[in-house]
C-alpha cells in the first residue's frame, strides 16, 4: 500500500493543473472534476487507513520515497513520504472536509463566472496541505508550507474585483512571509546542527544539541507557527481573510491551513520536549490568543468576523495543549480534529445564511431566521452547542481535556494557564451564544425599510431560503460529525491510544479533581451563556451598533493589531525608506553624478585645447619642447 501514499497528493495536484490549464472548454464540468479528484485522494486515504488499522507497532508508520530532490554531497534532500498515526489523521480530516467543501462550493459558486479556476485553487490548496502533512522531511515540508501561503493568497484575493480582497490576500501573504522566514531559518539551523533535513535523524538527536540551538530552533519554529495559525503576533491578517469566498474560509481558516502551526509543534515535540523556554513560549502565545481571538468575536457584527476570532481562539487552544509537551499533544490533535467538523459546519452555516440574504453579512440585519432556514437552523446549532462544550458535543471532549491537561501544568504556572483556559471557555460561550441568537432568533430585522445605496439605488430585499442540497448535504454531514466525533474518540481512550506511539503522552496531576475542574467549565460556560441571553435574547437588537464601552470599541478594531501594527511597523518602515531614499540621492546617486559632473567638466576644458588652429599647435609643441629643455638642463645640473 505504500504506493498509494504519493497519490493522495498527486490526485488533487493533477486536478488543479488539468482545471488552471484547460481552458473555457471545462467550464461546464470543472466543478465536477475538483470534487472528483478531492473525493480520489479521500478514498486512498481512507484505504491507507483501514490497512494502518491492520498492523500494530511501527508497521504502521509506511513510507515512500519517489525521488532525490537535492543529492549535493552531505547536503541530501529527498522527496519522501512519511505516513504515520498523526500524518494520518490530517490527511482524513484535510481530505474528508476538503471533499465537502468541495461539494459544497458547487452550489454556493454556482453563477460566479471563474468558478472552474476556483475549484483548480481548491485542489492545489489540499495538494499543498497534503504535502505538508505527509513530507518525511523539513525542507519538503517547507515547499508544502509555502505552496499552502501561495493557494490561500489565490484564494483569499479570488475576488480581485473589490479593493478590499485584493488588500487581504496581500496582507496575508506578507504577514505569513514574516513566519516563513522563521520556519526556514530553522530549518537552516537544522541542517548546520544535525546534518539532516530528515525527521527521525532531527528528532532522535535533539536532545544531543545545545540548549542554545533548540531553544533558537524552537523559537523559529513558533515563529512560523504563528503566522500560519493566525496567533499573536501575526494574526492580524486572519480577519481581513474573511474577504474570500465563504468556502474558503471553511477550508482554510477552519479545518486546515491553521492548524499547520499545531502539526509542525506537534511534530517537533522532542525539539520543544527539550528546550523548556521555547516550550512555555508556545504555552504564553497559545494563552494570549485564546484571550485575544475570544475578545474580537465579542465584538463582531460580521458573521463571517466573529467566526474568525472563534478560529484565532480554539488554535490558541491548540497551541497552549501543543506547549503543555506530552501532557498536551494528544489533546491538541484531538481538538484539531473535533474543531474541524464543528467550525467548518459553523462557516458554512454562515454562507448558507448569506446565500439566502443577498450576502448580507451584518447580523444586526438578520434575525429570526430559524423558520425560514430550519436545515441551517439545525446544523449551526448543532455546532454551536460543539464549540461551547456542550455536555456531550465533540468540543466537550476535546475541550475540557485541554482545560485539565492546563491545569495539570502544576505550579503556578497550572494554575494561570488553566484559569485563562477557564476563563476562554465562557467566553466563547457568550459569543457563540450572542452569535446564534442575533442570526436566528429574535424579530427579523432585514424587512423593515429598503436599504439604500449611496447614489440612492434600493437594493433587492432579501428573500430567506434554504441553500440547495449540494450545500445543505456537506453542512449535515458536518454536523454528525460535531455531535458524535469527540465522543468516539473518547470511547476507552481510543484516540489516545492511537496518537501516543507517535506524540507521547503523560498522565499530569491536577491539582483539583476532574470532577471539580468539569464542574468549573459548565460554571462559566452557563455563566457566558446567560449573560448573552440577558443581552441578545431578552432585549431587542438595535439595527445600529451602539458605542459601546471602551473594550468594546477596541474589540471592533480588533483591539488595535492593526493600529500597532501600523504605528510599531508601517510608520519605521515608511521613515527608513524615506531615509534611504534621501541617502541614495544624496550619496550614492550624489557621489556618481558627480563623478560625472567632475569629468565633464574636465573634458570640456581639454576639448578647448582641440580648437583647430595651427598656431594654438605650434605654441603648445613649442611649451611642451621647452618644459622638456628645462627639466632636462635641471636634471643635469643636479
Amino acid at each position: 500500500m505504500d504506493h498509494l501514499i504519493g497519490a493522495l497528493v498527486g490526485a488533487p495536484l493533477l486536478g488543479a493543473g488539468i482545471l488552471l490549464t484547460g481552458g473555457r472548454r471545462l467550464d461546464r464540468i470543472g466543478h465536477w472534476i475538483g470534487c472528483l479528484l478531492a473525493a480520489v485522494s479521500f478514498a486512498i486515504g481512507v484505504l491507507l487507513f483501514a490497512d494502518m488499522l491492520g498492523k500494530s507497532g511501527a508497521a504502521r508508520t509506511m513510507t515512500s520515497h519517489l525521488f532525490s530532490w537535492v543529492p549535493v554531497a552531505s547536503f541530501q534532500a529527498n522527496v519522501s513520504f512519511q505516513l504515520d498515526q498523526l500524518s494520518m489523521t490530517f490527511v482524513l480530516l484535510i481530505t474528508g472536509v476538503g471533499t465537502l467543501i468541495h461539494i459544497y462550493s458547487v452550489g454556493y459558486m454556482e453563477y460566479d463566472e471563474r468558478r472552474r479556476q476556483f475549484f483548480g485553487y481548491l485542489n492545489l490548496f489540499l495538494a499543498a496541505m497534503l504535502l505538508l502533512v505527509l513530507a518525511d522531511n523539513y525542507l519538503l515540508l517547507y515547499v508544502g508550507w509555502e505552496g499552502v501561503g501561495l493557494a490561500s493568497y489565490l484564494l483569499i484575493g479570488f475576488w480581485q474585483h473589490k479593493p478590499s480582497a485584493a488588500t487581504a490576500a496581500k496582507k496575508a501573504f506578507i504577514v505569513n512571509r514574516v513566519g516563513d522566514m522563521g520556519l526556514s531559518i530553522a530549518v537552516m539551523v537544522m541542517f548546520t546542527t544535525f546534518g539532516t533535513f530528515t525527521f527521525g535523524p532531527v528528532l532522535a538527536h535533539a536532545t544531543s544539541a545545545s540548549q542554545a540551538k533548540l531553544t533558537g530552533i524552537g523559537l523559529l519554529l513558533l515563529l512560523g507557527a504563528c503566522g500560519k495559525s493566525a496567533q499573536v503576533p501575526l494574526q492580524s491578517w486572519l480577519g481581513d481573510a474573511m474577504e474570500g469566498p465563504t468556502p474558503v474560509s471553511a477550508l482554510i481558516h477552519a479545518a486546515t491551513m491553521v492548524t499547520a502551526g499545531v502539526y509542525l509543534i506537534t511534530r517537533s515535540g522532542a525539539i520543544f520536549n527539550a528546550a523548556p523556554t521555547a516550550q512555555l513560549a508556545v504555552t504564553v502565545v497559545g494563552a494570549v490568543t485564546l484571550l485575544f481571538g475570544a475578545i474580537v468575536g465579542c465584538a463582531k457584527d460580521d458573521i463571517k468576523k466573529a467566526l474568525a476570532g472563534s478560529t484565532m481562539s480554539q488554535i490558541g487552544y491548540m497551541i497552549l495543549a501543543a506547549g503543555l509537551g506530552p501532557i498536551g499533544y494528544v489533546f491538541a490533535i484531538m481538538h484539531l480534529v473535533t474543531h474541524g467538523f464543528f467550525k467548518a459546519g459553523l462557516f458554512l452555516g454562515a454562507g448558507s445564511v448569506m446565500h439566502g440574504m443577498n450576502d448580507e453579512v451584518d447580523m444586526r440585519k438578520y434575525g429570526g431566521l430559524r423558520t425560514y432556514m430550519p436545515i441551517t437552523y439545525v446544523t449551526f446549532g448543532l455546532g454551536y452547542l460543539a464549540i461551547i462544550g456542550f455536555p456531550g458535543l465533540s468540543g466537550y471532549w476535546s475541550k475540557d481535556k485541554i482545560i485539565e491537561a492546563a491545569f495539570a501544568k502544576g505550579g503556578t504556572d497550572g494554575w494561570i494557564l488553566g484559569g485563562v483556559a477557564l476563563l476562554g471557555a465562557g467566553i466563547t460561550a457568550f459569543y457563540m451564544t450572542r452569535v446564534m441568537l442575533m442570526t436566528f432568533f429574535g424579530d427579523k430585522r432585514w424587512g423593515r425599510e429598503a436599504a439604500q445605496e449611496p447614489g440612492g439605488v434600493a437594493q433587492p430585499q432579501p428573500h430567506p431560503h434554504e441553500a440547495p442540497k449540494t450545500m445543505t448535504i456537506p453542512m449535515i454531514i458536518l454536523a454528525f460529525g460535531s455531535v458524535f466525533a469527540g465522543g468516539l474518540f473518547s470511547i476507552n481512550s481510543s484516540f489516545l491510544h492511537w496518537l501516543q506511539p507517535v506524540t507521547g503522552h503523560t498522565e499530569g496531576h491536577l491539582p483539583v479533581s476532574a470532577a471539580v475542574i468539569q464542574a468549573a467549565t459548565l460554571v462559566v460556560l452557563a455563566i457566558g451563556l446567560g449573560l448573552a441571553w440577558r443581552q441578545y435574547g431578552r432585549q431587542a437588537v438595535p439595527a445600529v451598533a451602539p458605542r459601546g464601552s471602551l473594550l468594546t470599541r477596541a474589540a471592533r478594531r480588533d483591539l488595535l493589531q492593526d493600529d500597532f501594527n501600523h504605528v510599531a511597523l508601517v510608520k519605521p518602515g515608511e521613515y527608513l525608506t524615506r531615509g534611504l531614499v534621501y541617502l541614495d540621492h544624496s550619496l550614492v546617486d550624489g557621489a556618481v553624478n558627480g563623478t560625472a559632473a567632475s569629468v565633464g567638466g574636465l573634458s570640456g576644458r581639454l576639448r578647448r585645447l582641440q580648437n583647430g588652429y595651427v598656431r594654438s599647435y605650434a605654441v603648445s609643441m613649442f611649451g611642451g619642447a621647452a618644459l622638456l629643455v628645462a627639466a632636462t638642463l635641471l636634471m643635469r645640473g643636479v
